[in-house]
């Protein structure tokens, strides 16, 4: 479902840039932009994904549009000069296969190419990238997940799962505004679930074996894992160490 919104948002906005032409002209190819925080492998899934489904659309790559593939390989100081070149290329939109600092990039570097969000960032009203869901202004558009507001309800939903989990790991990075946010709406919805929240922090890679080691210890009856560039990037560990401890993750929606 989310691929297929995301696609219906691509879609409208590729219509509304390219300006139409006479039935005589050559008509325009549509160029779009694609800004990915991975590497292609990694990235393959999501990209292969949109894709397929704007052929679905009529819209076939090397045909009637063309897409323009730009990988930061996990390098943030890689945006500026990723999305400057797509810039100087004068691509219709720009789609953002990222969370905030991508989101963000992007505004820096453009403020009249329109911008697609996918959903990974936090609210886009609170982060600043739009005036209000209704009412967007500036040139940002597409999905968010929303992820303040619904940190809460994950976890409500884990504890209706497994009514017998009392103590939930919560895995955040200290300094993280959102998080920030998330660990509040978090506490609010544990006290009504009379869950404790143990709180751990991981500020880069090398704190992943240290904290799953003390959580082992704790043994808790699930893991929370809040969002970010830090969790993305070491996803495949976490979920390694959630399957061989037998913890029941709790997570933010995973990308098409």
């Amino acid at each position: 479902m989310r691929r297929k919104i995301s696609i219906w948002v691509l879609t409208i906005v590729l219509l509304a840039t390219v300006a139409p032409t006479d039935a005589q002209q050559p008509k325009k190819v549509p160029l779009i932009g694609y800004l990915s925080w991975q590497d292609p492998v990694r990235d393959s899934t999501r990209s292969e994904g949109i894709r397929l489904a704007l052929r679905e659309r009529g819209h076939i790559e090397g045909q009637n549009i063309a897409i323009e593939y730009r990988y930061a390989e996990e390098k943030p100081d890689r945006y500026p000069e990723l999305l400057a070149e797509l810039v100087r290329l004068e691509v219709d939109i720009i789609v953002v296969a990222g969370g905030d600092s991508e989101i963000r990039a992007a505004m820096i570097a453009t403020k009249t190419i329109p911008i697609v969000m996918t959903g990974q960032g936090s609210d886009p009203v609170e982060a600043g990238f739009i005036e209000s869901l209704a009412r967007p202004g500036g040139n940002v558009t597409g999905l968010t997940n929303l992820l303040v507001q619904l940190s809460d309800k994950r976890l409500e939903l884990l504890k209706e799962a497994v009514p017998k989990v009392t103590r939930v790991a919560v895995l955040y990075v200290p300094g993280n505004r959102t998080h920030g946010l998330e660990l509040k709406e978090i506490q609010t919805a544990a006290r009504a679930l009379a869950v404790t929240v143990q709180r751990w922090e991981v500020r880069g890679a090398g704190d992943f074996n240290q904290v799953f080691a003390a959580i082992e210890k704790q043994r808790p009856g699930g893991l929370q894992v809040l969002g970010g560039t830090v969790m993305r990037a070491n996803e495949s560990r976490i979920v390694g160490f959630a399957l061989k401890s037998g913890y029941r993750p709790c997570s933010p929606p995973k990308q098409p």
